[in-house]
């Protein structure tokens, strides 16, 4: 049912962005920050990082307001294989208004699918973003 559900396109220059960045040769931790244009309803980039820590990442993340994040993360697995997940994370904070919730939950598979992933996680406070909250969420694709 959710599927149907579409409240906003993405950007072409979003989806050309997260091709490219999918296809990153850095081996450094970095995430793309999008939030929605209410105005064209459209996902946008709102900020770039490179060389960002889940815990940094928090912090950029808006208390009150929901985001979508992709993040690009060094993960060290316990046999010491290093792998580059991409992780989508929708921030949907506790508190935001009902109207942006539903927004962003209508779009959010939209955007899953234009930047093909399948790590697909939710946070619904920003405290929940850790470097110990990720790594749990990334041992069930071992």
């Amino acid at each position: 049912m959710s599927d149907s559900l579409v409240v906003c396109d993405v950007d072409p220059a979003l989806t050309e962005k997260l091709r490219k960045f999918r296809f990153r040769k850095e081996t450094n931790n970095a995430a793309i920050l999008m939030k929605i244009d209410k105005e064209r309803q459209l996902v946008v980039l709102e900020e770039e990082f490179q060389d960002i820590s889940p815990e940094e990442l928090k912090s950029e993340l808006p208390e009150r307001q929901p985001r979508f994040v992709v993040y690009s993360y060094k993960y060290v697995h316990d046999d010491g294989r290093i792998s580059y997940p991409l992780c989508f994370i929708f921030s949907s904070p506790v508190g935001c208004k009902p109207e942006q919730q539903m927004m962003y939950a209508g779009s959010k598979n939209r955007l899953v699918q234009a930047a093909e992933l399948t790590k697909v996680f939710e946070i619904r406070t920003t405290e929940d973003l850790t470097e110990e909250w990720l790594r749990e969420r990334l041992a069930f694709f071992r």
